[in-house]
């Protein structure tokens, strides 16, 4: 195919979003592999490269020229004015300006204008100020394009965790794991694996309950009666996998050295090895829907914003891995 058209939502205006897209922006070797045109607002991006002494941003786009984008350039949306934000606040603005993004780039993938979908960070705070009530982009994602199964992947050259659960309180997980659940998720973790790495994949799913539950000894039996039936079921499919392990030594060197994923229960259990081994260069994949989309693994980082502080690694990874999926 020629070079994949990639929306990148422009993320929350008040972080680091719109200056991670001006580099983006400039990147030759993104441009070599893909047409990256960002869905936001040219008068903040305007105005974030005036602060950085940055070059202005290039070609400016309609929504309906989408489709016919030849070189990296922004869909103006006039979401937001540069007098409703400040940068570095939470306000409802900028989060009803960060949904529309989210949710015009989903739209411009699902009519096939562009071939894949980049997010920038979104800030929960401000689209829940907003009134949205999704509690994070991957959600905001499977509910638009009907996707019940999906579930998020975090990936890196050292290690990728695919999540059962994500945006939930700790006491509500327990409640949310059911064998289809998991066996959806390791079933979706496998299809990702082969097709980014080829051949059959190691998989390796960790416990919920410390020590992966010592026997019933902690917790309500979980891993006997809902993770290790589902590890079964997937074995049974001829999927090339593990556990339940115990979270704590799951993640050692030895054991990352011979896994291609590992599946979490929760939040914590995977962006916690992650961000420490991984946190400038890891993709956030939404895995089970029927469009491609990446995403940045850092949020909006309100500290740093709009003062040249921010590494765009993690984005340029993200529309790389996005353009090779395309592929």
């Amino acid at each position: 195919m020629d070079r994949p058209r990639i929306a990148v939502t422009m993320g929350d205006p008040a972080g680091v979003g719109p200056e991670i897209c001006l580099d983006l922006l400039r990147n030759a070797q993104v441009a070599d592999l893909c047409i990256p045109i960002v869905l936001g607002d040219a008068g903040v991006l305007t105005r974030c490269a005036e602060k950085l002494g940055s070059p202005a941003p290039g070609t400016i786009l309609e929504l309906t020229e989408l489709a016919t984008a030849e070189a990296p350039s922004i869909c103006d949306l006039g979401a937001i004015t540069l007098d409703q934000f400040s940068p570095g606040k939470v306000c409802p603005a900028t989060g009803r300006a960060t949904y529309r993004y989210l949710v015009e780039a989903i739209d411009a993938c699902l009519r096939g204008d562009v071939d894949a979908v980049t997010t920038a960070p979104a800030n929960k705070g401000a689209l829940h100020s907003a009134g949205i009530s999704q509690p994070g982009q991957t959600e905001i994602f499977a509910e638009r394009t009907g996707a019940e199964g999906a579930c998020m992947m975090l990936t890196s050259d050292v290690l990728t965790c695919s999540f059962v659960t994500v945006h939930v309180g700790y006491h509500e997980v327990p409640a949310l794991l059911s064998i289809e659940r998991i066996l959806g998720v390791i079933e979706l973790t496998h299809q990702s694996m082969k097709r980014l790495r080829g051949g059959n994949p190691k998989l390796a799913v960790c416990g919920l309950n410390p020590h992966a539950g010592e026997n019933g000894l902690f917790g309500d039996r979980e891993e006997e009666r809902i993770i290790a039936p589902a590890i079964e079921k997937a074995r049974s499919r001829s999927i090339d996998i593990e556990g339940p392990l115990p979270p704590d030594t799951a993640f050692l060197e030895e054991r990352r050295a011979t896994t291609d994923a590992f599946i979490c229960m929760y939040h914590d259990q995977g962006h916690i090895p992650l961000k420490a081994l991984a946190f400038d260069r890891a993709i956030n994949c939404t895995l089970g829907l029927p469009i491609v989309r990446t995403s940045v693994d850092h949020g909006t980082a309100l500290d740093l914003a709009w003062q040249g502080k921010a590494s765009s690694r993690s984005l340029l990874e993200a529309v790389t891995l996005a353009a090779r999926l395309c592929r």
